[in-house]
């Protein structure tokens, strides 16, 4: 899985999507203090406009990719893939 630099820009409520609890949280000292602080995904604070953020993305996303709508983000989270299975061969491998 590649390793994606993630640049989450404040929304207009100081939003942003949080990898690290998935979901939507207001980028406040708080947060920044008692999560960023502590997150090893943290690659920045996206020069004052929001995190940045380094983790394994199974999308097919740019690099980096540029986060401006929170709520799209963590809903595009929510999506996992299941692998390319060969139906064929494991059908064959159960019935013998």
């Amino acid at each position: 899985m590649r390793q994606i630099r993630h640049i989450n820009l404040a929304d207009e409520n100081s939003r942003v999507y949080c990898c690290l609890r998935n979901k939507i949280v207001k980028l406040d000292e708080d947060q920044k203090k008692g999560f960023c602080a502590s997150c090893r995904m943290y690659a920045g604070d996206a020069g004052g406009q929001g995190v940045e953020c380094v983790w394994g993305d199974m999308r097919p996303v740019s690099d980096p990719y540029v986060v401006n709508n929170p709520g799209a983000e963590l809903l595009s989270n929510q999506k996992k893939q299941i692998g390319n299975t060969d139906y064929l061969s494991t059908c064959a491998a159960f019935a013998g």
